[in-house]
């Protein structure tokens, strides 16, 4: 076993995994050190998580996820769903007042479920067991809500697949400590500053990109010439489709109890 310590500095992003299974114990075990060490806001646990292991379900969340192979490769697939459907439920049979069927209520539901995740990664990786975080759940959210058949309030937020790493992938780049951290108060970068601060994540991300003849292609018939133009290409976080799904997002939350405009 790891300590966090180690967990944290060996972490990588799987995309490549062996079919072994992971033991119920294992899996029972880190969720319930999750849930436990977990701060939860108010101790109110607005979270719920799905674990999905069937080969045919985890095919319809492949798809659900962009096709991404590694989903069909991993033995787990754990979503997790900002949910106040328990608790509103308990305050309505109990006679309180109901005050989470709102946008802030949706944030809280939704921090403290990805809280959950990130005990629930340390503590498969600390047992030597890979993970990747699938942000494709945001794109899918009404479509993954409705194969999981989840109630009003409860929504996914966030995806893991888990499994034994296939692969050993090299530790991606972080910009320096400075871009994050600010003492007292916000320090706005000045474009010296800004350039200083992506110089060496703009040569190696592009490096990597380009060593790939799949992404070096795209690049090459997009006209893409910096890190920067392909994170905002079609090819990846496309700004016209973020713009649909945001407004999908706001529906879809709207419909579920936490936006102004819900059924309830």
């Amino acid at each position: 076993m790891q300590t966090v310590p180690e967990a944290l500095a060996g972490h990588r992003s799987i995309r490549k995994y062996r079919p072994d299974p992971i033991p119920q114990a294992i899996i029972d075990e880190v969720l319930h050190e999750a849930i436990t060490g977990t701060s939860s806001s108010g101790n109110l646990n607005s979270y719920s998580l799905v674990l999905t292991r069937d080969p045919q379900r985890k095919r319809r969340l492949y798809e659900l996820h962009g096709r991404q192979d590694f989903v069909l490769q991993a033995p787990l697939v754990l979503t997790f769903c900002a949910d106040w459907h328990r608790t509103r439920a308990w305050l309505r049979r109990r006679g309180a007042r109901d005050n989470f069927g709102n946008l802030l209520g949706y944030h809280v539901g939704a921090f403290d479920a990805v809280l959950l995740s990130q005990s629930v990664s340390l503590g498969f990786e600390a047992r030597g067991y890979g993970i990747c975080y699938m942000g494709t759940t945001l794109n899918a959210m009404p479509e993954i809500a409705g194969f999981l058949n989840l109630p009003e309030s409860c929504v996914p937020v966030t995806s893991l697949v888990v499994g034994v790493p296939d692969e050993d992938p090299a530790r991606r780049d972080r910009l320096p400590l400075r871009a994050f951290v600010h003492d007292e108060e916000y320090r706005v970068p000045d474009e010296a500053g800004l350039d200083d601060l992506y110089r060496e994540r703009e040569v190696r991300g592009w490096e990597r990109y380009m060593a790939d003849p799949r992404l070096r292609a795209k690049a090459e018939e997009g006209g893409i010439t910096s890190l920067a133009q392909f994170y905002t290409s079609p090819h990846k976080y496309d700004p016209d489709r973020h713009a649909a799904d945001s407004a999908r997002i706001a529906a879809f939350l709207a419909g579920h109890g936490f936006l102004p405009g819900d059924t309830e």
